[in-house]
């Protein structure tokens, strides 16, 4: 067993053990776990356990622990032939996922923490999983454009499953884009439900009364209400997994903007998100309004960052090496509870790695404002956080 000490972030890409840099002291923790597909539950020594809150205007503070794990071994492309995603170690990535969620959850186990996830769950009751497939246009989409991996996904299901999930209550959705062959041939479990062009449809009738999502501008002309699909109404859980990239326009595009994925007609916001832009305010954000939509912040129990290759080069763009990483791959995955945190935690990358486009960290400040989590930025290379609870963990 190690104990968890600070070290140095040239330290961390030699492989070092544990980084502490929130406000979690004394843990110990086995940094070595990287389960196989089919290994049995290991162990994990816990700790000191805050409740995970999804949080709200009148709710209970949110926790703000962030979790990132990073291992050297999770990717192996050459960032040149071939697509990425044939480059991705599962077993390598299922040890990530069951490292991050007991973690996150305090857990000693990899079905405690996904009991403490997902609280409440009954066998029937849906899980949706939102990917971020903003580049697939097509079917068979072959280009190396950055997308979600599926590999994250599999490591997701298999740990669901250990609490008694069924593959067909599983329901990953893009609502407003394709979901290509080759992610959902990579899908380990033939059950899961895949909603998104070329698959089953989202749906858009549900006359639910919270079906649409209103906006609520301080001042000038509000958007349009917006439909959000069936496949979110009816679920009981959502999950969601953003691509720690950057936006040519919004500057970044993370686990808030990820839900443009949700709605039916994102374009209409485009004047309210993107800095410069006509209606654009840094005191008031669409993301929020999404949010605050009872099918979407009520129902999130965990939002995963896919940073195994990430984009800091623009959102349309193949992977390409990050100088702070050690000009490789990031290979990380990180997870929280509390949006905001993991979206500061995953800006604050990009933003050590390449200039972002001025107020595009402004949604967060409103995000906070509005009782949805914990905005700080900090050095995640480093002194990290005052209010973040940020750990990162080298296995």
């Amino acid at each position: 067993m190690k104990t968890g000490k600070t070290i140095t972030r040239q330290e961390f890409l030699k492989g070092s053990g544990l980084v502490l840099l929130g406000t979690l002291l004394g843990r110990s923790v086995n940094a070595s776990m990287k389960p196989s597909t089919d290994a049995p539950e290991v162990t994990l020594t816990p700790m000191a356990y805050m409740p995970l809150v999804r949080g709200g205007k009148d709710s209970e503070p949110v926790c703000s622990r962030v979790i990132h794990i990073h291992d050297t071994e999770a990717t192996d492309w050459g960032f040149s032939t071939g697509y990425y995603g044939n480059y991705v170690d599962q077993d390598v990535v299922n040890g990530m996922v069951d490292r991050g969620v007991m973690e996150l959850a305090g857990a000693s186990t990899i079905s405690q923490a996904w009991r403490t996830l997902v609280p409440g769950y009954a066998s029937g009751k849906a899980i949706a999983i939102k990917v971020n497939l903003n580049n697939a246009f097509e079917c068979n989409d072959s280009d190396n454009s950055i997308d979600a991996l599926i590999h994250p996904v599999n490591a997701i299901v298999r740990g669901l499953k250990q609490i008694g999930v069924a593959e067909q209550d599983i329901w990953v959705y893009e609502a407003v884009r394709k979901i290509p062959d080759r992610f959902v041939a990579g899908c380990l479990y033939p059950n899961v439900r895949f909603f998104g062009g070329c698959r089953e449809s989202p749906g858009w009738s549900s006359q639910d009364p919270h079906a649409l999502v209103t906006f609520h501008p301080p001042s000038g002309p509000a958007p349009s209400s917006i439909r959000i699909p069936d496949v979110l109404i009816n679920a009981a859980y959502l999950i969601n997994m953003p691509i720690m990239k950057t936006h040519d326009s919004a500057g970044v595009s993370l686990s808030f903007k990820n839900h443009f994925g949700t709605i039916r007609d994102p374009g209409l916001l485009h004047d309210y998100v993107f800095p410069g832009w006509s209606h654009f305010s840094t005191q008031y954000s669409p993301y929020i309004d999404i949010h605050e939509n009872p099918h979407v912040g009520a129902k999130t129990v965990l939002t995963v960052g896919d940073g195994l290759f990430g984009a800091w080069a623009g959102y349309t763009t193949p992977p390409t090496r990050w100088k702070t990483f050690g000009n490789a791959a990031p290979n990380s995955l990180f997870f929280a509870c509390d949006p905001v945190a993991l979206d500061s935690v995953m800006y604050d990358f990009l933003a050590a790695e390449t200039s972002i486009k001025s107020n595009a960290d402004s949604y967060l400040s409103v995000a906070a404002n509005a009782g949805l989590g914990t905005f700080e930025h900090g050095d995640p290379w480093g002194s990290g956080y005052s209010h973040i609870d940020y750990l990162r963990i080298e296995t």
